[in-house]
C-alpha cells in the first residue's frame, strides 16, 4: 500500500509498504479520507508531543470501508462504511491506504454525511464532547470560549446550541471565522474579534461586567494569560491545548480554579475503548438526526507528501478559516 512516511530528517515521503493484517479483534479499513489535526505537525516539532508518536506514519482519524475482519469481530462486516479516531491504537497512522484498528473504537458512518465529513469528526468531536460532559455547565453559567471557529470550537458551539445553552461568548480573529460562527447560530453580540478588540475588556463588557464561571481555552500561550484573570474564584478552566504558561498556571492557582485537561489520548493509553465507542455513537446519532452538522471541510489534496506539507503549514499558521482540513485517499 501507499503511505506518507515521516523520515528521520522530518521530511515526508510517499512510500510503498506492506498492507497491515487485522488481529483477532481488529478491523482492516481501506481509508477513503483522513483528517488533519494540529497535533500532527506538533509531533514533528514539540518534544512532549513527539512522545505520542507511535508510528512514522502520522494521522489520527479516518473514514473508509471495512475490507477484512479479525476472527472475533462481531459488529461489522466487509464493505461497511465506518469512521474512527485511531489515535495511537492503529497499526499505523491514517496518512495511508489501509489501517487495522480494534473493533471497539470503530463506528458505523452516518449516511447523512460524506466520507470526507466523517473523517473530520472523530478528534474534534470527541474532544468537544469531553469538554461538554466534564465541565457540567448549568444553563445559568457564563462561558467564554477562545478560538471557537476552529475544529473543536465548531463542534462545541454546535453541542452547546443543540443542548439549549445560550450564555456563552466566543472569540475569533478574521471575517471568515466570524462568518462561520454566525452560520452556526452564534449571535453578533456573542462574538469578540480579538484583532480589533481587547479580549479581556470586551468579554467582561459582553458578560454584563461579570467574570466567567467557565472558560474553555482552545488557543493557549498568551491567550491563556489574558483569559485566566477573567475566571471567577473557584471557576472551571477547560484546557484543550496543553499550552498553558507559568504565568497562566499561577493566575489559575491563585483563583482556586478547577482545571480540566482535555485529552482523548489519555483514554487510548489505558485502552478505555468504551470512551471512543460511546462518544462516536453519541456523535453518530446527533449527526444522523441532524441535531448537529459536521464541520465545513476543506480538501487539501490526495495521498501525496505535498498534501501533508500544505496541510501542516495551514495548521501551523492558523489559517484554516474555520474549516476542517481533510486528505482524500486515492481509491484506485
Amino acid at each position: 500500500m501507499k503511505a506518507i512516511v515521516l523520515q528521520q530528517n522530518n521530511e515526508f515521503l510517499l512510500e510503498e509498504i506492506n498492507i497491515p493484517q487485522p488481529g483477532d479483534n481488529q478491523i482492516q479499513i481501506k481509508i477513503l479520507a483522513s483528517g488533519f489535526n494540529p497535533i500532527d505537525y506538533q509531533m514533528t516539532e514539540n518534544r512532549s508531543e513527539k512522545k505520542r508518536m507511535h508510528s512514522n506514519i502520522l494521522g489520527r482519524e479516518l473514514s473508509g470501508i471495512v475490507t477484512a475482519l479479525g476472527k472475533e469481530v462481531k459488529d461489522f462486516k466487509v464493505n461497511d462504511a465506518v469512521f474512527c479516531g485511531s489515535g495511537s491504537m492503529g497499526s499505523n497512522g491514517t496518512y495511508a491506504d489501509y489501517i487495522c484498528v480494534p473493533e471497539a473504537i470503530v463506528m458505523h458512518k452516518p449516511d447523512t454525511i460524506s466520507f470526507e465529513e466523517a473523517a473530520a469528526i472523530p478528534s474534534v468531536g470527541l474532544t468537544a464532547l469531553q469538554c461538554l460532559n466534564r465541565m457540567k455547565a448549568s444553563f445559568t453559567d457564563s462561558i467564554l470560549i477562545t478560538g471557537a471557529a476552529g475544529g473543536v470550537g465548531n463542534i462545541l458551539v454546535k453541542l452547546l446550541i443543540a443542548n439549549g445553552y445560550e450564555n456563552f461568548i466566543v472569540t475569533a480573529g478574521n471575517d471568515q471565522s466570524i462568518a462561520s460562527l454566525l452560520d452556526l447560530g452564534v449571535k453578533e453580540n456573542q462574538i469578540i474579534n480579538y484583532k480589533n478588540k481587547k479580549i479581556d475588556e470586551a468579554a467582561i463588557a459582553l458578560n454584563k461586567g461579570n467574570k466567567f464561571d467557565i472558560i474553555v481555552d482552545l488557543v493557549g500561550n498568551e491567550i491563556a494569560e489574558i483569559t485566566a484573570p477573567l475566571l471567577v474564584t473557584n471557576g472551571i478552566y477547560v484546557d484543550v491545548t496543553a499550552f498553558s504558561t507559568s504565568l497562566s498556571r499561577e493566575l489559575l492557582f491563585n483563583k482556586g480554579a478547577t482545571i480540566l485537561n482535555i485529552s482523548n489520548y489519555a483514554y487510548g493509553i489505558e485502552k478505555k475503548y468504551d470512551y471512543y465507542k460511546q462518544g462516536l455513537d453519541q456523535l453518530r446519532i446527533l449527526l444522523q438526526d441532524k441535531l448537529i452538522t459536521p464541520p465545513t471541510v476543506a480538501i487539501v489534496g490526495n495521498l501525496e507528501a505535498a498534501t501533508v506539507i500544505a496541510a501542516h503549514k495551514i495548521l501551523r499558521e492558523n489559517k484554516t478559516q474555520g474549516k476542517k482540513l481533510v486528505m482524500q485517499i486515492d481509491t484506485n
